[in-house]
């Protein structure tokens, strides 16, 4: 009879904790996750008959940047890893769009949202945070690939 105490399970490669820029990146995710939260629900409180159109987006910011948020955080799963990419492309195309028409119709925004002025009301993160991210998750992958095969 085999002696089942040398026999062991095949392990899976080591997952890498976030470290580094990964980390601070997931921290202002976090930041711009909480600040547009509350500034949305202010706004919807507040005053949601004055700029219904821009206060939406700004809850629809919200909501972008919570879910990039747990998608970098989980990114390690194959399946948050998705959900990291569409968040943030989302995100680039949203300040992109909603930058550029807040420039070229100001009557439609005549209350800021987030992404208004590319983000100018935020120092210009939101415009400069999606092009991270999407380098991040593309830098990342790569090594997680490489661990996967190595194994």
């Amino acid at each position: 009879m085999p002696d089942t105490a040398s026999i062991t399970a095949p392990t899976a490669p080591p997952t890498r904790r976030m470290t580094g820029i990964g980390r601070v990146l997931v921290v202002v995710y976090a930041i711009m996750a909480i600040g547009a939260t509350g500034r949305s629900f202010v706004q919807i409180v507040r005053e949601f008959d004055e700029a219904p159109l821009a206060y939406s987006l700004s809850a629809l910011a919200a909501v972008v940047y919570i879910l990039a948020t747990l998608a970098l955080i989980f990114s390690a799963s194959d399946a948050w890893y998705r959900v990291a990419w569409v968040a943030i492309v989302f995100e680039l195309i949203g300040v992109l769009v909603v930058g550029t028409l807040s420039l070229v119709l100001p009557t439609w925004f005549d209350h800021p949202t987030v992404w208004s002025g590319y983000g100018i009301g935020y120092v210009l993160i939101p415009l400069v945070l999606p092009f991270l991210g999407i380098w991040w998750l593309r830098t990342h992958r790569t090594a997680r690939v490489a661990e996967g095969t190595a194994a």
